[in-house]
């Protein structure tokens, strides 16, 4: 099958045959690549699958997934695209790959965090989770896409205290909205402008590690 995105795969290395892992879709920001996000979740390498997936759009020397109008307003038509072609691409990766389709992830940065909450807000349990780092949610998502529940998908929203780009106020509206639909929210605000501390990749590498275990914890026991 052929895909709408170029990306970059990494297996576990100690991997076994028959074994199906959890996966993170990386997805990063405007004017970057699929290589982008990959030092921020290296250490999950050993237990997670990690695809990172590059925009099928240019940006001068890197890529992005849609183009905007105007800062926080996306094309229309090129976000619409760029959601139908992830998640097409989400369902074949989990079926090329050695993917638990019950542990599968989306990080994003900025657009690509923009991405991730969109996408689960379209996909609902198909995801087990997203880690969405300095984003917001497209208005007409929240009222004209066809949303499915959140109840049972974990997220950790993120947000630089001195972020110029989308201020703070943003990061609280994601929780606030988040909250509402699910109790598996995690927010946290972090001391920088539109970037990751070493902290902040510390709590979310923590925290899918967690959550993934927790999965499998719950799944194998007698709930007779």
């Amino acid at each position: 099958m052929k895909t709408a995105f170029h990306y970059d795969v990494h297996l576990p290395p100690g991997r076994l045959e028959g074994q199906r892992y959890p996966v993170i879709f990386t997805l990063h920001g405007k004017g970057s690549n699929e290589r982008n996000l990959f030092g921020l979740v290296e250490p999950l390498t050993d237990a997670f699958i990690v695809i990172g997936i590059r925009g099928n759009r240019l940006l001068g020397n890197g890529f992005q997934y849609y183009d905007l109008k105007s800062l926080g307003n996306p094309i229309r038509e090129q976000f619409d695209q760029a959601m139908a072609e992830l998640t097409a691409f989400i369902r074949y990766a989990t079926e090329t790959y050695p993917v638990d389709p019950k542990r599968r992830y989306v990080l994003g940065f900025s657009q690509g965090a923009i991405l991730a909450m969109s996408l689960a807000l379209t996909m609902g349990d198909e995801l087990k989770g997203i880690v969405a780092l300095n984003g917001y949610v497209p208005g007409f998502v929240k009222t004209e896409y066809p949303l499915r529940s959140v109840a049972n998908v974990s997220a950790f929203i993120s947000h630089g205290e001195f972020d110029g780009v989308f201020p703070v106020a943003i990061g609280r509206e994601n929780a606030d909205y988040f909250g509402g639909l699910t109790e598996r929210l995690t927010f946290k605000t972090y001391p920088a402008d539109h970037g990751v501390t070493p902290e902040n990749q510390r709590d979310f590498a923590a925290w899918l590690r967690a959550d993934a275990e927790r999965t499998t914890t719950t799944e194998g026991a007698d709930v007779r």
